[in-house]
């Protein structure tokens, strides 16, 4: 259709959390004697284990952490380290210019976008495993929005992505903690996160606006 991927993603959600809602009122997902959708209760073999519990029992710090520090090594080989990889930057660069070496741009894109969505399931297991303990619509608290913001601080790097969601998440945990002893609303947090997003934006739209600038700047 020629739309951009993060749109036409976007307005996939709600087919894909209808499909979860589906999934989760029927047997042998959904919990016995329950009517809304809600999953059956993770075996305690199935847990993540906490990292940290033996410094305070209340810090929920759990083995994912090791899971995504692993995925940013393997997607940081698979990137920058493999034949693949070069193909799947270079068909994200310029599907066109990939089409024209010889690469297949239409299957590239399919092995990506499966990739990525590999990696947001495993964020999903992460948290159902390791916090929840179970699955229901909407768990996820619009992580997958707050992941495009930390793609775009992080430069879509995989270690500059690792270290946006550290930042991210600590300013949410810092803002809901902040809340509670403090009183300070939330709100902040989200305008922190806004000016962040719009500081490393800002080049590109002023360039996008003002172009004759930076080409008076280069012809010097």
């Amino acid at each position: 259709t020629g739309a951009h991927e993060v749109i036409t993603t976007i307005m996939l959600n709600l087919i894909a959390m209808r499909l979860v809602d589906y999934l989760l009122r029927n047997p042998p997902v959904q919990k016995p004697g329950r009517a809304d959708p809600i999953s059956q209760s993770v075996l305690p073999s199935a847990e993540l284990p906490k990292l940290l519990d033996w410094i305070d029992p209340n810090l929920r710090v759990h083995a994912g952490i090791i899971l995504v520090i692993a995925a940013v090594f393997f997607v940081y080989w698979l990137l920058f380290r493999t034949t693949r990889g070069f193909e799947f930057r270079a068909a994200g660069s310029n599907p066109e210019a990939a089409r024209y070496a010889g690469m297949k741009s239409g299957m590239i894109i399919v092995m990506v976008m499966a990739t990525a969505g590999a990696l947001a399931g495993l964020a999903g297991a992460n948290q159902v495993l390791g916090v929840l303990g179970r699955a229901s619509p909407g768990f996820s608290g619009g992580a997958g929005f707050d992941a495009i913001a930390v793609a775009l601080l992080g430069r879509s790097h995989p270690v500059g992505v690792l270290l946006a969601g550290l930042l991210f998440g600590a300013l949410q945990a810092g803002g809901r903690e902040m809340q509670v002893e403090a009183g300070v609303s939330i709100d902040l947090i989200s305008i922190i996160q806004a000016l962040v997003i719009v500081f490393m934006a800002a080049p590109t739209l002023v360039r996008a606006t003002i172009p004759w600038v930076f080409r008076r700047e280069a012809g010097r």
